[in-house]
């Protein structure tokens, strides 16, 4: 695949993994991206995963045929970009390898050498000089490993964006979904926590004029680019991106199922646009935490469990607090036999997040539903779209 004239792809499509860190579904598989930059000097951008080297040497040889790699860019050393960095090293001994200082360090517990006869450390604003075309280094830490360095491409406009921008699920993979939702759930599940450094480096990107995004992961981006900063934009800060309510609930016996759908039947009847709705102990929690971030109000329904709440909704809500949950209005439905302890545990639990505001109406429930609880159901719906 041509990015350019002179750039071209050699990163591989992954189909055998089921769990991305060992944690994330992707029915979709992964792609390992990788790109040449050919010019007087020739630089390969980033390295595989570790299943992949054969495939992804097997790729720079297919592009460069005679000539030989001069420079190998290491922007992240997160495993399935940089397992392959020993490999690269051995097979091609003249090149340099170019990464920061805090890089060098990781290769250095990764492959027992940090290459010192080889190493060219770059920071922001290094440039390295491949002829006609220029690489100028952008400092990116903590997006999202603290050795993180983009690059930008100044002839073509192209930024080399190491994780940033990418999304689960193989190049080869027709996404139903388009870009948006795979690259939302891979945002807030690896990288929302580091929400102010993705802002400093928007801000620094802001400067560029980029006409093509490359990441470590998913598609090339060359359309439509204000969308997808845009969107990186919106996470980054903790904005709400779609009107609506994110609704999750645990539920033993099925009566707190039944009171969670019928506030949703509520919010759908009074106009609500959107009605996210999801049993947290039975669907993909990283979907459920996705859908809480985008929407800007949120319930969390549960039944009292061993005088606190139900562990999946523990785990939820401690996913959402890693990830700097924050700028929401939550809502509690809570559930018992005979004292009700998940509202005020739930509450708790959200105490490290900022700027949330609890929702005066809370329903609490004595096993089943009864009409005054349905009146209070009706209460906080019209709360929540007031």
């Amino acid at each position: 695949m041509d990015i350019c004239d002179a750039v071209k792809y050699v990163g591989v499509d992954d189909h055998e993994i089921d769990l991305f860190e060992g944690q994330f579904e992707v029915p979709g598989g992964m792609a390992y991206n990788s790109y040449v930059i050919l010019d007087d000097k020739v630089c390969v951008m980033d390295s595989v995963d570790a299943n992949f080297g054969d495939q992804w040497l097997s790729n720079i040889e297919a592009v460069l045929g005679e000539r030989k790699p001069d420079y190998l860019v290491v922007q992240h050393m997160e495993m399935d970009h940089s397992a392959n960095v020993m490999r690269f090293a051995q097979k091609y001994p003249a090149a340099k390898i170019v990464a920061s200082k805090v890089a060098f360090s990781i290769m250095k517990n990764m492959f027992q050498t940090d290459f010192p006869e080889r190493q060219l450390v770059v920071a922001e604003g290094s440039l390295l000089d491949l002829g006609t075309r220029k690489l100028r280094f952008v400092s990116a830490p903590n997006v999202h490993w603290p050795e993180v360095v983009m690059t930008y491409e100044e002839e073509d406009k192209i930024l080399f964006s190491a994780d940033a921008f990418g999304k689960f699920g193989a190049l080869d993979y027709d996404d139903p979904e388009g870009w948006d939702c795979e690259a939302r759930r891979y945002y807030f599940g690896i990288v929302g926590k580091f929400g102010s450094a993705v802002q400093a480096l928007l801000k620094k990107v802001s400067a560029l004029d980029i006409k093509v995004i490359c990441p470590l992961h998913g598609p090339v981006l060359d359309k439509d680019l204000a969308h997808y900063i845009g969107q990186y934009d919106t996470w980054s800060s903790y904005g709400v991106e779609s009107q609506g309510v994110a609704l999750a609930y645990t539920s033993v016996y099925g009566h707190t199922k039944q009171a969670a759908e019928k506030l949703a039947q509520i919010l759908k009847y009074k106009g609500c646009p959107k009605v996210a709705i999801f049993d947290l102990a039975r669907e993909d929690i990283y979907e459920c935490v996705e859908d809480a971030f985008r929407y800007g109000k949120l319930v969390l329904a549960s039944t009292t469990y061993c005088g606190g709440v139900f562990p999946a909704m523990r785990e939820f809500i401690q996913h959402l607090t890693e990830r700097n949950y924050q700028k929401r209005t939550v809502a509690f439905i809570e559930n018992s036999s005979w004292n009700p302890a998940a509202a005020k545990t739930m509450a708790s639990l959200l105490e490290p997040c900022a700027d949330i505001k609890f929702a005066e109406t809370k329903v609490s429930i004595k096993v089943s539903m009864k009409d005054a609880d349905i009146a209070a159901l009706e209460k906080l719906a019209e709360e929540l779209l007031g």
